[in-house]
């Protein structure tokens, strides 16, 4: 069996694990997992991600307005409410930020205001970021370059070329589930290159379950899949790989701590 994963970036809060949620937390130990970064998309799943940080030792937040977030009503307090969660010991990260052009209703001027905040929020208190970008590119990696912000890029959809420049920048590069479907074939030539120190596992469960679980509710049990898919691309041993990444995820949200 596969051990020592880190999964940096899920999302425990959501409804999908209503049921059976402590469950679900409570058997992942065992599967391996050693560390889970639950992210916020506002302010009360920031703070719900908390809450679960607080329940369970191996579990950890990151806080943050997601792009498709950033037009609630409420969003003139946001800031400020994710700001006061950064200080909390078990929050590492301020995420899950960034730029989402898919989502046409959420103008374009009103994410990038957020993501802009969020990235000085992070400077500010010396934090990672965790960057959800999607059919944003340009615009995402523009402000990248401004502010220049230690993080990770999660769930990443952009080209090779837009790959190596983010490493260049100092940004890790997260991949989950969606690497090892039929028609991810940039992402598979992505993949194949990231330098080994810049690499991540994730899931965003319960979303984008790799195969052969696609269509199924996501959990971090499934990251072997992922990471054996991985290893398999790049001609190293899973374990190694997983050893690599677990090794990353420290230094880029716990300090460099092992344990």
């Amino acid at each position: 069996m596969l051990k020592n994963i880190i999964d940096t970036h899920a999302h425990y809060n959501d409804d999908k694990f209503s049921e059976d949620r402590n469950t679900v937390l409570a058997s992942l130990p065992e599967a391996g997992i050693v560390k889970i970064i639950n992210c916020g998309t506002d302010v009360s799943s920031s703070a719900e991600s908390r809450r679960l940080a607080e329940s369970y030792d191996f579990m950890f937040f990151a806080a943050g307005v997601h792009p498709e977030d950033c037009a609630k009503p409420e969003n003139e307090t946001d800031l400020g409410e994710i700001k006061k969660l950064l200080s909390h010991p078990k929050c590492v990260a301020v995420g899950e930020i960034g730029l989402d052009y898919y989502w046409q209703e959420v103008p374009r001027e009103l994410q990038q205001k957020f993501f802009e905040a969020q990235l000085k929020m992070a400077k500010e208190a010396d934090m990672p970021v965790i960057i959800h970008d999607r059919e944003a590119h340009g615009d995402t990696m523009e402000l990248l370059r401004e502010y220049r912000p230690k993080g990770v890029l999660h769930c990443f959809s952009g080209s090779t070329e837009t790959m190596r420049e983010a490493v260049s920048l100092g940004l890790y590069i997260g991949l989950g589930g969606a690497v090892t479907f039929k028609n991810a074939k940039k992402a598979v030539a992505v993949a194949q290159e990231i330098p080994p120190d810049r690499l991540l596992l994730e899931t965003d469960c319960p979303y984008m379950a790799p195969v052969p679980f696609r269509g199924k509710r996501n959990t971090s049990a499934y990251i072997p899949c992922v990471a054996e898919f991985l290893a398999a691309l790049r001609g190293v041993d899973p374990q190694a790989l997983i050893d690599q990444t677990t090794e990353n995820a420290n230094r880029l949200f716990f300090g460099g701590l092992t344990a």
